[in-house]
């Protein structure tokens, strides 16, 4: 799907999956040519691939508590300007005051997925605004 405005065309790529980590597989393999062909080197398109990664495992363990039968959306979206990808879920809405990057110092596992997220990402924002579910958009300027 191509989208056109007056001063830029943007394309865009829709996918939805379900909240399996098993189908984590399919939005990795998706959006590596993607992101590649947007201009980003190999080494931070597996970045920008990873937080995306780590962005749908926390939508599976904490929007959906675990319910792999749930949709997980995928909307990327390349403009003259930035890569963006938004998240879109239909579960248990995130309290937006309670995510942050945990601190490096504090050892141990799991955690650090928005960590990532923010170190990779030039924006990641969180909307709750709807009924249900969370859309996380995260944006990169393209090189």
């Amino acid at each position: 799907m191509t989208t056109e405005s007056k001063d830029e065309k943007a394309e865009t790529v829709i996918l939805t999956v379900p909240s399996h980590p098993k189908f984590l597989y399919v939005v990795r393999s998706a959006l590596y040519p993607v992101v590649l062909d947007a201009g980003f080197s190999k080494k931070k398109t597996r970045d920008l691939i990873l937080a995306v990664d780590e962005a749908c495992s926390n939508i599976i363990k904490y929007a959906y508590e675990g319910d792999h039968t749930r949709p997980i959306g995928v909307i990327v979206t390349v403009s003259d300007e930035e890569l963006r990808i938004a998240l879109k879920d239909l579960g248990k809405q995130i309290d937006r005051s309670k995510i942050a990057p945990r601190k490096l110092t504090d050892i141990r596992p799991g955690g650090l997925g928005t960590h990532f997220m923010h170190a990779v990402f030039d924006t990641v924002h969180y909307d709750t605004s709807g009924e249900q579910g969370t859309v996380l958009t995260l944006v990169k300027k393209r090189p």
